[in-house]
């Protein structure tokens, strides 16, 4: 089975699949106690290279600091860091994305891709159809659901299960797909 790492609603501004710098891996949800500990909820499961003495970004402006204590807590993340000593420190960073540089991770498992590696995709149905690029990718509760613009300009929905998503191959930039009953592209 496929699956992705990445956030929200994404949609692809060129074709080319470079990494980011950063990745989103938390949210900070509030401060906990009086030494400026940060409760964390995990955006994706890249957070759990969080460790002792890493480095970790905050916010949309990334500012640096060095993780002093990093822990499971409940089903969310205790975070303590140097610089942040006080209630009123942790409060600075309430709703803050946490982010970690993409080159401090490890690498995923196979089968598992992050979305940018997916958008601009060429997408080839198993009968050698040529149906369009993958645009976009749309997070539901239950899987990912794949926006391709096809040649025609028109969109097709496909949802990224193992049924539709037959196979991926980064290297040749194409992804094969099983077009199901009532999701093959009104011919126009």
């Amino acid at each position: 089975m496929t699956r992705m790492e990445g956030s929200g609603k994404t949609k692809s501004s060129n074709k080319a699949q470079q990494p980011p710098e950063f990745l989103a891996v938390g949210r900070i949800v509030r401060p906990h106690g009086v030494r400026g500990n940060l409760l964390v909820a995990a955006e994706s499961e890249i957070i759990q290279c969080i460790a002792s003495e890493t480095q970790v970004f905050l916010g949309a402006n990334h500012i640096a600091f060095t993780v002093r204590h990093f822990s499971s807590h409940r089903d969310q993340y205790l975070l303590s860091l140097e610089a942040l000593n006080s209630r009123e420190d942790a409060e600075a960073y309430r709703e803050a994305t946490l982010f970690v540089r993409f080159e401090d991770t490890s690498p995923l498992a196979e089968g598992v891709y992050f979305h940018w590696q997916l958008l601009g995709l060429n997408v080839v149905s198993d009968e050698d159809e040529n149906l369009g690029t993958l645009e976009e990718i749309i997070e539901t509760g239950a899987n990912d659901v794949y926006l391709i613009h096809t040649h025609s300009g028109a969109e097709l929905l496909l949802p990224a299960i193992e049924s539709v998503i037959k196979s991926i191959d980064l290297e040749k930039n194409l992804m094969i797909v099983h077009l199901l009953p009532g999701l093959k592209p009104s011919s126009s």
